[in-house]
């Protein structure tokens, strides 16, 4: 029998939680083979489970570790379109709705050159959890394509989100798949999409969130994911008898969610000492001028690199796996998967980190994110963490169903409630398995009893 040949047995429904979480990890790693991010993000949420399955055997009885892991349905299609020259290019697309047992499919498209079926699987599947988090009615699901926006006219750009809704137009709804922005997919983007879509079903639906404030978008949307992480940040260091003000800061990155991270950690009275972007970082020990960040990345699209002519107080380094090397209270990675590895932690640990807290999905590996729980360091996993974006998504779709617009503060005090709540539950879920502290599995488990209870009382689904 070849590997691809592999048979699939079925799990037997005896023994305990452990043996039967192993049991399902081994059959989706038989089914999904050469998706390494997809394993990865299913054998932590797996792992954390454990003792739920073992103290309610309602999940094993009813598979649900089998079904929630397999999409309720995967669309890839060719995405064909025409740049500047006249030239035709080809590019790959695909949208996994995953589950949708307490809302419509709900999660980002991302455009970038690493997109594959395992990535957008990976974020689709921790796209449930976080979704189901936000208390907000909302099912799990993500997209996206190869297509690289960078150095592509606006033309350009237009012309591909349009080849691209003229596929995906098909799959999506606003009671059915309501996709939002992720890497590469911001206002423009956004709107050369809705523009397709409205042309080709003649609705204006609540189909995609982001989007335009003239034209159905939310305030707070572009500042939600940062500021939502800052929110999470202070309740784990509340919880801590600690706090934010006068804390010193190292973010990760420098597009959308590190901006308005270190925008609302400032105003918090912390320090950012330490921002990236692909190349290297800057440190600049007086504090980052986010009004040069802003300049550099919103406007002029320059690398970070250039901060330091501006600021000659700044030091640049290329690389980026150094900026964790700077000592500070609060590390929040908002860049890329498994940017902060074991080596990275071990430093932080040592440097005395106060908490740590994802605004990437998966910025942190495995091994890295147990160092910090055994270290006794709050960590807030990006599920919970990050889910401020979609949580504002969600107000977004809200205000459309009512089809009025609410103000900044009002969004604002919802975001900050829901990342309250959010705290909360995980916690509490947490201290129920035994597990106190431990947001990780907190968050893991919160998710997932939300989504697996409405799965059994939906029936065979």
């Amino acid at each position: 029998m070849t590997s691809i040949e592999t048979e699939v047995k079925p799990i037997l429904h005896g023994g305990n939680g452990a043996n039967y979480v192993e049991d399902v990890l081994k059959q989706l790693e038989a089914r999904n083979p050469a998706q390494p991010e997809f394993m990865q993000a299913a054998t932590e949420v797996l792992h954390s489970l454990k003792p739920v399955i073992a103290k309610h055997p309602k999940y094993r009885d009813a598979k649900i570790l089998e079904r929630i892991t397999e999409p309720e349905r995967q669309v890839m299609f060719r995405v064909a379109w025409q740049d500047d020259k006249g030239e035709f290019q080809v590019n790959r697309g695909y949208r996994i709705e995953f589950n949708s047992a307490i809302g419509p499919y709900k999660g980002g498209l991302r455009l970038h050159p690493s997109v594959n079926l395992s990535i957008i699987k990976f974020l689709g599947f921790e796209q449930i959890f976080k979704n189901a988090l936000t208390t907000l009615p909302m099912g799990g699901g993500k997209g996206g394509s190869d297509f690289d926006p960078k150095g592509k006219s606006d033309s350009e750009v237009m012309r591909f989100c349009q080849s691209f809704m003229t596929e995906l137009y098909r799959h999506i709804g606003p009671n059915t798949d309501v996709p939002a922005g992720d890497i590469g997919v911001g206002g423009r983007e956004i709107g050369f999409m809705f523009g397709q879509y409205k042309r080709i079903t003649n609705r204006f639906d609540s189909v995609l969130t982001g989007k335009g404030l003239n034209w159905g978008g939310s305030l707070v949307r572009t500042e939600a994911t940062g500021y939502g992480l800052v929110y999470f940040v202070s309740e784990m260091l509340k919880n801590a008898k600690s706090g934010i003000d006068g804390a010193t800061c190292v973010i990760s990155g420098s597009g959308n969610v590190s901006i308005y991270a270190a925008q609302k950690a400032m105003q918090l009275g912390a320090k950012v000492v330490a921002m990236s972007d692909s190349n290297g970082y800057i440190y600049d020990p007086s504090g980052i001028n986010l009004d040069t960040v802003k300049l550099l990345k919103e406007v002029q699209r320059k690398r970070i690199k250039e901060y330091t002519e501006i600021h000659k107080s700044a030091k640049y380094v290329e690389g980026c796996a150094g900026i964790w090397t700077i000592p500070c209270d609060i590390a929040l990675p908002c860049a890329t998967q498994n940017e902060l590895d074991a080596e990275a932690a071990k430093v932080l640990i040592s440097n005395k980190v106060k908490a740590v807290a994802e605004g990437a999905n998966m910025p942190t590996t495995p091994d890295a994110a147990q160092m910090f729980v055994d270290a006794g360091v709050p960590f807030g996993p990006g599920k919970a963490a990050n889910a401020g974006g979609v949580a504002t998504s969600g107000l977004e779709m809200s205000q459309n169903a009512l089809r009025l617009s609410w103000t900044f503060e009002e969004v604002d005090k919802k975001l900050h409630g829901i990342m309250q709540s959010i705290f909360q539950a995980t916690t509490a879920a947490a201290e129920e398995y035994g597990c106190t502290g431990n947001c990780i599995v907190g968050a893991n488990i919160a998710g997932f009893v939300k989504v697996a209870d409405s799965m059994i009382d939906q029936g065979l689904m």
